[in-house]
């Protein structure tokens, strides 16, 4: 699979940036569970969930970079995916209060919406779909907006502009041969970072 500006050829080290530059995924996630170790034994085990999520996405965006297989693309996605879905949840049950039953409808909710933004987009033509991401941005800055937190915000801002050099790794692969990618994946850790950190504070609120 060559979806990337980076990659020229076959072989595990065809996409040496996008590779290394998940570190900072596996980094964030090191961060997190560190400072949660040091919480012990007042930390809930929810607030465990996000934090080990995100060195998964490192993971499994790192077998992507290497193999490039449509199984690690799959995996890839999916860690994602389940990333995004859980932090609905977790946003709708300890930033809106919603009991925990109803808290995971929100990642049925969240689903319908995406698909729905997406196929808006696709009918709009091809350069608009953005990867599909563009649920994940609105979504986080209506949650930024709803909820009054500044750290989301922030999360929403970076994430825009991760998505815009991760849209521009292609067109700009002539000027810019190494591409952007690797960047979408440094900013975008910082971006994981801090939802797990807004969500972790709300969890650690709840058993105050």
């Amino acid at each position: 699979m060559d979806g990337y500006c980076e990659r020229l050829g076959p072989g595990l080290w065809a996409e040496p940036l996008n590779a290394v530059s998940n570190l900072a995924f596996l980094l964030a996630s090191a961060m997190l569970l560190w400072r949660l170790s040091r919480a012990e034994p007042r930390a809930p085990r929810v607030a465990w969930l996000l934090p080990v999520l995100l060195g998964v996405v490192g993971l499994c965006s790192l077998s992507f970079h290497t193999t490039a297989v449509p199984f690690t693309g799959a995996l890839d996605t999916l860690s994602i995916l389940v990333y995004v879905l859980v932090a609905v949840v977790l946003l709708a049950r300890y930033g809106f209060g919603v009991r925990a039953g109803a808290a995971w409808l929100g990642a049925p909710v969240f689903l319908v919406f995406a698909v729905a933004v997406d196929l808006l987009l696709a009918l709009a033509g091809p350069r608009y779909t953005l990867g599909g991401y563009l649920p994940a941005l609105l979504g986080l800055a209506g949650f930024a907006v709803a909820l009054r937190s500044g750290r989301l915000a922030i999360a929403a801002a970076v994430f825009a502009v991760s998505l815009t050099l991760r849209t521009l790794d292609q067109p700009l692969c002539d000027q810019v041969p190494i591409g952007t990618h690797w960047l979408w994946h440094c900013l975008n850790a910082v971006v994981l970072y801090l939802v797990a950190t807004d969500v972790g504070h709300r969890t650690f609120k709840s058993v105050d």
